[in-house]
């Protein structure tokens, strides 16, 4: 579904990716684990169109994003792009919501401006998006009204209301307590439960054990090891289990 080939960016003269290859398959949830720095929330963004990679080829359900070809890098044209980025939904550690607008009004914004959807259309599909993180009860609120984990929750309904494909989430707990935490990575266990293709940057060893079908380690802008979370948590692979172990 998702296949990335050689990426490589990187920041005022420091490569950050080096040579990633990543493939995420329909129905899997692939946890991509690693110390700070390692380049992991990098590869997100460019996954999403939120950083352009300086090589490297990434195609998205059969839809071909950017391709290096004899040293030079191409980008889709720019309806191509758009299509691209309806079908991969992002949430952020930060949560991201318009804080003027209510829970609602942030649900429906989108999908009646770029899907076209009635106000009706829109206004249903909340509700039950809402209804499905728990969050029935809060559609008139505003950011500021909620806590943390609540308003992370919005951001996964508001990412869901788009109808992604895949769903990549950045860090969605690194800002909560752990009960919020929790509440949180519920919502993800049912995601995966349902087969929602996810792609996780995440420090949470207990939601990538248990719920991830692959896990990815990265270190210095490398895929160290990846496989089945029974294979990365009990590594042979001195880097995989120095992580691990600390973690």
């Amino acid at each position: 579904m998702l296949c990335a080939t050689d990426i490589h960016k990187g920041f005022d003269g420091l490569g950050v990716l080096r040579g990633i290859d990543l493939n995420v398959e329909k129905g899997e949830v692939v946890a991509l684990i690693g110390p700070s720095g390692s380049g992991k929330s990098t590869l997100l963004r460019c996954l999403n169109q939120l950083e352009t990679v300086d090589s490297g080829t990434i195609v998205l359900d059969g839809v071909t994003l950017c391709r290096t070809r004899d040293g030079k890098l191409t980008y889709a044209d720019p309806a191509t792009l758009r299509r691209i980025t309806l079908k991969m939904g992002m949430v952020f550690q930060s949560y991201n919501l318009f804080p003027h607008m209510s829970v609602m009004q942030n649900l429906t914004d989108a999908p009646m401006r770029v899907k076209r959807l009635s106000r009706a259309q829109a206004t249903e599909q909340a509700q039950m998006l809402l209804a499905k993180v728990g969050l029935s009860d809060k559609a008139d609120q505003y950011p500021y009204q909620l806590s943390g984990g609540q308003q992370q929750r919005v951001a996964i309904a508001r990412a869901l209301c788009m109808g992604p494909e895949i769903l990549c989430f950045d860090e969605p707990t690194s800002a909560l307590d752990p009960e919020l935490t929790q509440e949180v990575l519920g919502v993800m266990r049912e995601l995966a439960r349902e087969r929602m293709t996810m792609l996780v940057v995440t420090h949470e060893m207990g939601f990538a054990r248990d719920v991830a079908d692959r896990v990815v380690f990265m270190e210095d802008g490398f895929i160290v090891e990846e496989g089945p979370p029974e294979q990365i948590f009990h590594s042979s692979n001195p880097r995989t289990r120095r992580f691990v172990g600390e973690n």
